[in-house]
Formats: C-alpha cells, structure tokens, sequence
C-alpha cells in the first residue's frame, strides 16, 4: 500500500524540479535560442540519468532489464515528442509570461487521460475522471482572459503553441509508461530508471545531431553556457526521474492530474524571477486546481 502511493510524493517532487528547470530554460532561451535551450535539459541532463541508474542498481542489486521492440518503439515516440513539447514550450514563452505558458501547457491531462485509454488501455474512475475535468477548467480559467487571450489563440499565437505543448507532452507521458510496462521484469524503480536513461540517450543524440547540422552556434553557445546549463540538466534529469517513478506505479492520467501544482510553484518563480503577479482570475483557477487534487486524492 505504501509502495503504491509513492507516485504521490514523487509526482509532487518531479513538479516542483520541473519548475526550476523551466525557470532556468526559460532565462537560457535568449542567449541559446528555442532549440538550444531545448538541448540543455537533454544533453546536460545524460550524465546525470546514468548516475541515477548507477545508484538504483548498485543498491537494489538488481540487473538491467532488456529492451525489446515494444520498449524501444515506445521510449523512442515519447523521448521525440518531449522534444517538441519543450521546444513548442520555450516558444510560447518568449511571447507570453513564464506562468501564463505552463498554465497553457496544463491542458495536458484531459488529452492524458484519451491517448492512455486508447493506446495503454489505462482506465479511470468517475471520480477520477471528474478530477481531471475540474482541474483541466482551473487552469483554463487561469489562462483565458475574455479578449486578449482568446485574440492570441484566433492569430495562432504563444496560446496556440503552448496547447500544442501540452499535447505533446500528453503524448510523451503515454510513450514513456507504455515503454516502462514494456519492459519484461524488474521492480518499478528500475524499470524507470532505465527507461529514464534510453529516452535521454535519444533525445542527446536527435539534437545533437540537428545542432550540429543547422544551428552550430547555438551548440557552441549550449558548451560556453555550461554553469547554468549543467544546473537545469540535473533538475531535468531529477524531475524526470520521479515522473517515471510515477508512471511506473500509476496511470499517467493519475501523474499528469496532480503535477497541476506545478502551476502553483510557477506562480512563486513567476513572482520570485520574473516579477510577474497572479490575478483574482488566476487564483480562483487555482483554487479549482486545488478541488480536482483533492477529487484524485479521494479518488485513490
């Protein structure tokens, strides 16, 4: 029972790692460019999913678990679509606040919820289902602004982008768990970890290959800027380190849901960073937020 909540905690943690690799991707995509500052994470972040790997099986014991086809195919859909997913992020922030881009990007769990019932077969409860409307409407409130915002989704603009985001970061979360159950034996934290190695592999190596082909001095620029670089690599690779602990345990509806708080702890970086300031409207949605985590947590 206590080994199947850990996703709580987890999920909770991977948010809040999350936000400060964001903050520091953010405050990179200036000097670095989208797709440079989409690298960072990535190729900085490598290393580090290998030390995680080294410790998990240095004290559990266990081996590595070998790969098959299905792993492969699944790892390798969701390691591509969390690149567009940031890039598609980074984008839409640079247009619009640090804060207003991850709450766009929080439609996620509703598109979470239909690609892990069609291609995992991961169903919810009633509850669980309304958990994931409720919270979806928070953050939608938190976004949408009468005019301005829904004239920027009309041009296709930073709105757009960042909706596109969530999709494909929806769809990263389904190709990551559907790559963890695929693999054939050992315990959840295994399981993630490896899968957690294999997606960051494949991601270094794509936009490694596509910097040094297209944008050489973004690549270069990525190496110069390695101080900061290095410190949202290790946040990237943590965050997704617990986010793959909680796909192991739980569906990824369950996940997505309740990393909702991220938009909590954007609010904070947004104040503390950026010096941007939440509205009545963006607390009342967070304070529906606040009601669908508590309908997942009785859910559960």
């Amino acid at each position: 029972m206590v080994t199947a909540l850990l996703w709580i905690p987890a999920t909770i943690a991977a948010a809040a790692a999350q936000t400060l690799r964001n903050a520091m991707q953010r405050s990179l995509t200036d000097v670095l460019g989208t797709v440079g500052a989409t690298q960072v994470r990535f190729l900085y972040g490598f290393p580090f999913a290998l030390i995680f790997l080294g410790l998990v099986t240095a004290v559990t014991g266990e081996g590595l678990p070998a790969p098959g086809a299905g792993f492969l195919a699944f790892v390798t859909a969701g390691a591509l679509a969390q690149i567009a997913a940031t890039a598609l992020m980074l984008a839409a922030m640079r247009r619009e606040g640090f804060a207003v881009t991850i709450a766009y990007t929080k439609s996620e769990p509703v598109q979470v919820a239909l690609f892990g019932l069609i291609v995992l077969g991961d169903r919810l409860t009633m509850l669980g289902a309304g958990a994931v409307v409720v919270a979806t409407l928070g953050v939608i409130l938190m976004s949408v602004k009468p005019v301005s915002r829904l004239s920027s989704l009309a041009r296709g603009g930073p709105a757009l982008a960042g909706i596109a985001s969530g999709a494909c970061f929806a769809l990263a979360a389904i190709g990551f768990r559907g790559a963890i159950l695929a693999l054939p034996e050992g315990s959840f934290l295994v399981r993630a970890t490896t899968t957690l190695v294999f997606g960051l592999g494949i991601q270094t190596l794509v936009l490694l290959a596509y910097l040094a082909l297209f944008d050489r001095g973004a690549l270069i620029g990525s190496f110069r800027a390695w101080r900061p670089s290095l410190f949202a690599g290790f946040m990237g690779a943590l965050a997704s380190q617990f986010w793959f602990v909680g796909f192991s345990l739980t569906s990824a509806a369950n996940v997505r849901t309740l990393a909702l708080v991220e938009v909590f702890f954007a609010q904070i970086a947004a104040r503390r960073l950026f010096a941007q300031s939440a509205s009545r409207r963006e607390i009342a949605g967070m304070l529906l937020v606040c009601l669908g985590v508590a309908m997942l947590f009785a859910a559960q």
